[in-house]
């Protein structure tokens, strides 16, 4: 396995970005077998031989996509939930920002779900830590009584298996995607469960 070389350069820095970039582009539309490094190197409007100053191979910047699938994911839903005042107003605020991710970067949310064939070390760490990351804010959650007591790791990844499904079916299969309706619904499932509403009614 290679090593993908930082540059030290803003220079540098906005060409490898523009690479990460492109590939992101091809290799989600196309799948990384199909996308080849001189199609990148075009779109980037880089030299092909700039490309292999950064990276070793068409695989190594794929790995680099799945990196950054995991850091910009948990960057962008720590910020949505950090104004969110209790544990379920987190969970309404976290899929949200999830799904608008889907929407605004369906290529690189494609590149994730590849990595399960191409990569699947790669595709595991990035669901192991996001899990691992979830369970124990839903741990805090319990502790401060926001939520009913219950396996954190098992509830976190029934909450991303179900944000996952939601961003294939109701973001990248749809064509105008109605993200409030789905977290609307989905949020109310979350705090509710699937028993049927109690009817006071019959205490009377």
């Amino acid at each position: 396995m290679g090593k993908t070389t930082q540059p030290k350069t803003k220079r540098g820095i906005e060409r490898r970005a523009k690479i990460l970039a492109a590939a992101e582009a091809g290799m989600g539309v196309q799948g990384v077998s199909a996308a080849s490094i001189a199609e990148i190197t075009r779109e980037a409007d880089t030299a092909l031989g700039t490309f292999y100053i950064y990276f070793s191979n068409k695989e190594e910047v794929f790995r680099e996509l799945v990196l950054e699938m995991g850091k910009v994911t948990r960057q962008m839903v720590a910020e949505a939930i950090a104004e969110a005042p209790d544990r379920l107003a987190a969970e309404r605020a976290g899929l949200a920002a999830f799904l608008n991710f889907v929407a605004k970067r369906p290529a690189l949310y494609r590149i994730v779900e590849e990595a399960r064939f191409v990569d699947p070390d790669a595709y595991q760490r990035y669901f192991t830590s996001f899990g691992d990351a979830y369970a124990a804010q839903l741990r805090a959650a319990e502790s401060s009584g926001e939520i009913s007591a219950g396996d954190a790791d098992v509830r976190s990844w029934a909450l991303m298996g179900m944000a996952k499904a939601l961003g294939d079916r109701y973001v990248l299969w749809d064509t105008v995607p109605d993200i409030d309706r789905v977290v609307n619904e989905a949020h109310r499932m979350i705090c509710r469960g699937l028993a049927p509403e109690r009817d006071e009614r019959r205490d009377v």
